[in-house]
Formats: structure tokens, C-alpha cells, sequence
């Protein structure tokens, strides 16, 4: 059966019916739009809870929040600022940011974003290739690692440090530099300028993603692309004013960002925290939502385990016991109602629904008795929806959450798509997919080479089509030109296959970007480079893909390895041995783990190394060759069928 040109989700009155739910902020033409509205509707109930270790140590109320946004929007105008100038900002999580953010937005400015740990390399090159003319940082620190030199600081106007104090002479001549508290008293005596032109289309802000060369491509949002979001994603949670929200995730980042507009829209109380107090934040805000991505839920179950493991056997018994009653009576459960992927054999939902009311009496005693307690001690107690991105969620931890009573809803986008395409609905959970699309949104299946459209259920290239997509990467028409159609269609690089209801399930990615379980998207191409130019490589493939860490398929030269081992006073490899059916090579441990410290050496030593470009270890694999289908005529990799060929390396490097 052959698709449409383009497929929606096919019950569009069960969303509408979550929207009418939320408020309509359909006349909204910019972001900047909506604090005063939100001030009117929530006035001095809590807004924002400014994070430890910050100097802004108060609550923000939504009448509070919208009067700094406009102290803020009146500073930036008395510095000179006005509509279509770009500002880069380089700042962690907390109040300030907001502020930041929305005042340039107010005064008719765009931002160029990033978080403050960032390598200095890769915020000197968004500052220049944004063309901001002024800068917001974190604090003087930052700025002393910034260097206020070369072409790209001659265009600024001026500096705001959001802590601490501002330095005496932090740049060029006459450059103004203030403290946040300088820059918001001189708002407050300066005039709130004209609001912005009424147009959705205005650029909002620039988010850099990486390119396939390791260069980060500026990835430009308008008002319009992050307001389908504000209005669209009430198809997921249903939040109350003054539920509370905590906010781990980077600010900057266009899920958290998003998610957060539309949250603080319903009338939210935002925490903010870091990764050194979420825990204790977890027991002391006690969420009712939290966005997060799927690292964060690995962590959660994996702090669960240990506990666990420390318990008396007695105890540790009931636990496994009753959780996986609980699992299997929400898989029996998913099965009957059609909400799973597996296609069904006949009555398969019959037996389901007969095994979901066998376990029910031990799962309803759980859930009274156990499953409260449990979610007390991980999240809080208040925690029953939860929102995971950035990544695939694995199944074990999806089914982990789901037996002791908190739902994840999984959304997939990109930072191009601002970034939510699709979501699993509370009413429509399909394990193990991606949801269905948002409002407006159009998901097509596409043979990758010649972009014939294929049918229900065949797996092809993922292209998407939405008032969310952008309108073009910034001042690069070529990659503009390999991502988008004519139309405003988006080649999204994923691969995956579309279901009869609109479901996407996503199966992996056609493009070579590595997204950690943290949500950080690697490039693996530098990586490889810097590897493949050691005497003992011959071949090496960065995995990792939804992974906590990066791991490395070697195809070693076996004489320069040999080598290499005996002056390290190593095993030697007998000739590099020989490929077993899987194509994986015996390797002595010792050997693998001081290749692998020598590789971390290496990456650690690259200019702009992050800390997650790290290899959690080393598979010895047997060659790619175009003979067994692992190269292209052109000698490109084939990552897919390379992962699925060394696939048990792959899974013993994490295990």
C-alpha cells in the first residue's frame, strides 16, 4: 500500500481536545508577547526558583519575571540595540537567562546561544559566525577564557555578566562591560522601547548544531517556529498553575527551552538545579513534571539497583517479584489495547487481556503498597508524567518506570524542528516508538537514494514538513540546500517507518551525528580522523549511538600494534588473530584497556575536546572492504551495516 504524499496523526479530536484544555495563544506573534499575559492571568505566584550556587538567590513571581524582562529589554536598547541584531549568550541554567533571553527578544534582538562549558573554540566561532554584536556571559571568568580579541569582538557594542563582578578593562578601548545588577539598574531608568514588528517569521534566536566536518552550523528559530511549540505541546501534559516543575536540562537547549516557554505558559513554578544537587532538588521541589533525557532515567534505575542490592534478601525478593508482575501486566495490558509494535497474531489480544486480569490483584497491591514509597524515595512522590527527548529510551528502562507508576511520554525532534516533531500521547503510549505527529505536522517515508515515497510500514529516510521547521541553516545555503526541498520539507537523517495511525518508529540514523543517552550529539568524523592517523589503526568506527559513552570498533595494522604492545610491555597479538563468524577478534584485556587509554589520550588532546568524547573502551573488529558490503565504492563507511555486523562487539563493550 502505497502513502500519501504525507501522513498526520490519524485522531486529531483527541487532540483538540487536550488543547481546549490550554489557553489559546493563537493571536500571540512573538514570545515577547506573552509575559504580559502571563502576568495577567498568574501575577505573584512563583514563576521561577533560581538555582544554589547563583547569586540571584530570590523567587521570581510572573509579575516580577515580565517587569525584569522589560528592565532588560530597555538596557539592551540604551546600549544601542534594536531589531535584527544578533547577541550571543553564553550562560548556564537560572532566572537570569530567562530574563536575558526574553529582554533581547523584547527589544527586537535575536540571541546566539551556549552553555558557558562549552569549548572555547566553539563560542569564539558563534560569536563570529552569528555576527552578534554584543555579548551576555556567565561571569568574568568565562570572559577572561573568551579573549576579547580578533576580528569578531571588534563588532561589539558591549558586555553583561550575569555574576559577579564586571572587569575593568575586559577588551577593546571604550567597550562597555557590565555587572548584571549595573546593566538592570540602567534599564530601570531607561525607556521601555517600541514593541517589535508583529511578524512570526522574525528571527528569535540561533542554536549551533554540528556539522558533518565538526564546524556547528547556526540553526535559526523565529518567533513562529518556537510559538507551534508553546500551542502544540499540551498534547503531551496537562499541567495545573502552580505545579512544580524542576530544570536540569541546559537552558539553552532548544528541548528544555521549548518545554519550559510552554510550561511557564500554563502557569508552572520552574525550579532550576544542577546535576550536583538534583538529587536532594528532587526530594525538595518534589516535581510534578520534569523534562529530561533518557541518561537522567538510566541514572534514576540505576541508583534503584543499588539500593536494592542492599537490601535484605528477603525484601530484595518481594521487590523483583512484584516488579515484574508489574511488567508483565503492563505488557499484557499494552498488548489488548493495541499499543504495542510487535504485529498479532490472532487472538494475542484475547490471551493479554486474560493475563492482565490474572495479574491485576498483585499489581493493584503493589501499586497501593508498594509503588507510592518507591516513587517517593526516587523523584519525590508527586512525579506521574514525565517528558524523555534527546534520544531513544531503552526498553528496559521505559518498562522499569512504567511498572512502578510513572509515564513516560517520549518526543523526537531536532534543533532544527524547534525541536518537537512527534510524541507519544497519555492516551496513545506505544512503547518503543516516537509518537505521532503535532499539530500541523507531516511525517513522509522515502527510499534515501531516490526519495520514492514508500508504503505503511517499510523503513526508509524520515522527511518532516511543520510550522516548526526552519527556515534554513544560517548563512550556509549549500547545507541549507542538502537538508530542505523546495517546499520547506526537512531531510531529518533519521531512518524509521510509519504506522497505520501515524505512529513513527524510528529504527536509526542515516546521517553519521552519535546523540549520547545525555542528549550530547557527537560528530564521530573528527574523532576518527584523530585516531586513524596512529601507526597501529588501520580502520576505526566511533559507536555510541544512544549509549551513556562512546565506544570504538578497531581494525588494527597488526605489525604496528605488535610493536606498539611490545614497548608498552604487553601481550603481543599473534598477527592480530583471526575473525570469527560476528567479524570480532580475541584481544588480550590488558591490551584492549591500554588501547583504550592511549586513544582517550589522543582525544583529550584535540583542540575543542569535550568530556564526552571519551571511549568507554575498545572491540577489535575485521575490516570494512566494499567485498563485504562495509565500504562504498567511494570507500565511505557503511555505519549501519557495520553496527549490525560487529553488533555483540558493540553490545560487550556497554556490558
Amino acid at each position: 500500500m502505497a502513502l500519501p504524499a504525507e501522513i498526520h496523526w490519524s485522531n486529531p479530536e483527541l487532540d483538540r481536545q487536550a488543547q481546549a484544555r490550554r489557553h489559546d495563544w493563537s493571536a500571540l506573534q512573538g514570545l515577547d508577547q506573552l509575559w504580559p499575559e502571563l502576568e495577567r492571568q498568574y501575577g505573584d505566584a512563583v514563576a521561577l526558583v533560581a538555582p544554589h550556587d547563583t547569586e540571584d538567590k530570590q523567587t521570581v513571581s510572573f509579575s516580577a519575571l515580565r517587569q525584569r524582562i522589560d528592565q532588560a529589554a530597555a538596557g539592551f536598547a540604551a546600549l544601542g540595540l534594536g531589531g535584527g541584531d544578533v547577541v550571543a549568550l553564553f550562560a548556564e541554567n537560572g532566572p537570569r537567562w530567562l530574563v536575558a533571553d526574553q529582554g533581547l527578544m523584547r527589544c527586537g534582538a535575536a540571541n546566539a546561544v551556549r552553555g558557558s562549558s562549552a569549548p572555547v573554540e566553539e563560542l569564539r566561532y558563534i560569536l563570529a559566525d552569528s555576527g552578534s554584536v554584543g555579548l551576555v556571559v556567565e561571569s568574568a571568568a568565562l570572559l577572561a577564557r573568551l579573549g576579547l580579541d580578533g576580528e569578531a569582538c571588534q563588532r561589539l557594542r558591549f558586555v553583561v555578566l550575569l555574576e559577579g563582578e564586571a572587569p575593568a578593562a575586559p577588551g577593546p578601548a571604550n567597550l562597555p562591560c557590565l555587572s548584571w545588577t549595573s546593566f538592570m539598574a540602567q534599564g530601570a531608568a531607561a525607556p521601555l522601547p517600541a514593541a517589535p514588528s508583529g511578524d512570526a517569521g522574525r528571527l528569535a534566536t540561533l542554536l549551533y548544531t554540528s556539522g558533518t566536518t565538526g564546524e556547528p552550523k547556526g540553526v535559526p528559530l523565529s518567533h513562529g517556529n518556537l510559538l507551534h511549540q508553546v500551542r502544540s505541546l499540551g498534547v503531551l501534559v496537562d499541567p495545573k498553575p502552580g505545579d512544580e516543575v524542576l530544570s536540569v536540562l541546559p537552558i539553552w537547549h532548544a528541548y528544555e527551552r521549548s518545554v519550559e516557554y510552554f510550561l511557564l505558559s500554563c502557569g508552572c513554578r520552574q525550579t532550576y538545579t544542577t546535576l550536583r544537587h538534583f538529587k536532594n532538588d528532587l526530594q525538595r521541589v518534589r516535581p510534578h513534571y520534569m523534562v529530561s533525557v533518557p541518561r537522567l532515567w538510566e541514572a534514576i534505575l540505576s541508583g534503584f539497583e543499588d539500593a536494592l542490592a542492599a537490601m535484605p534478601p528477603a525484601r530484595q525478593r518481594l521487590l523483583r517479584a512484584a516488579l515484574a508482575n508489574s511488567r508483565a501486566f503492563h505488557t499484557a495490558r499494552r498488548t489488548a489495547r493495541d499499543l504495542t509494535l510487535a504485529p498479532e497474531a490472532p487472538g494475542t489480544r484475547l490471551r493479554a487481556q486474560v493475563e492482565s486480569l490474572a495479574r491485576w490483584p498483585a499489581e493493584a497491591l503493589a501499586a497501593a503498597q508498594l509503588w507510592p514509597r518507591l516513587r517517593q524515595q526516587l523523584v519525590g512522590g508527586r512525579l506521574r508524567t514525565a517528558i524523555s527527548g534527546g534520544g531513544a529510551l531503552a526498553p528496559y528502562v521505559d518498562g522499569f518506570f512504567e511498572a512502578v507508576g510513572i509515564e513516560l511520554l517520549v518526543g523526537y525532534g531536532l534543533t532544527e524542528t524547534s525541536p518537537v516533531l512527534t510524541c507519544r500521547r497519555q492516551w496513545a503510549n506505544r512503547r518503543g516508538s516516537a509518537g505521532q505527529p503535532l499539530a500541523d505536522t507531516s511525517l513522509r517515508i522515502v527510499e534515501p537514494e531516490s526519495r520514492r515515497p514508500l508504503a505503511i510500514g517499510e523503513r526508509g529516510l524520515v522527511l518532516a514538513r511543520g510550522p516548526q521547521v526552519m527556515a534554513g541553516y544560517w548563512g550556509k545555503p549549500e547545507a541549507t540546500a542538502k537538508v530542505l526541498d523546495g517546499e520547506g520539507g526537512l531531510d531529518t537523517g533519521d531512518l524509521g517507518l510509519l504506522l497505520a495511525d501515524g505512529t513513527l518508529v524510528l529504527t536509526g540514523r542515516a546521517k553519521d551525528t552519535i546523540v549520547l543517552s545525555s542528549g550530547e550529539n557527537i560528530e564521530p568524523g573528527p574523532l576518527e580522523d584523530a585516531l586513524a592517523a596512529l601507526p597501529m589503526v588501520e580502520q576505526v568506527m566511533v559507536v555510541g549511538q544512544d549509549r551513556r559513552q562512546l565506544g570504538l570498533l578497531l581494525v588494527p595494522k597488526a605489525e604496528a600494534l605488535a610493536a606498539w604492545a611490545l614497548a608498552q610491555g604487553l601481550p603481543v597479538p599473534g598477527g592480530g588473530g583471526q575473525a570469527g563468524e560476528a567479524g570480532a577478534l580475541l584481544a588480550d584485556p590488558a591490551l584492549l584497556k591500554a588501547l583504550s587509554r592511549e586513544f582517550n589520550r589522543v582525544l583529550a588532546a584535540r583542540a575543542g575536546s569535550r568530556p564526552d568524547e571519551r571511549l568507554v573502551g575498545v572491540a577489535v573488529v575485521a575490516p570494512f572492504t566494499i567485498e563485504n558490503g562495509l565500504l562504498t565504492q567511494t570507500l565511505k563507511q557503511r555505519r549501519d551495516r557495520i553496527a549490525k555486523r560487529d553488533g555483540a562487539a558493540i553490545e560487550a563493550l556497554y556490558s
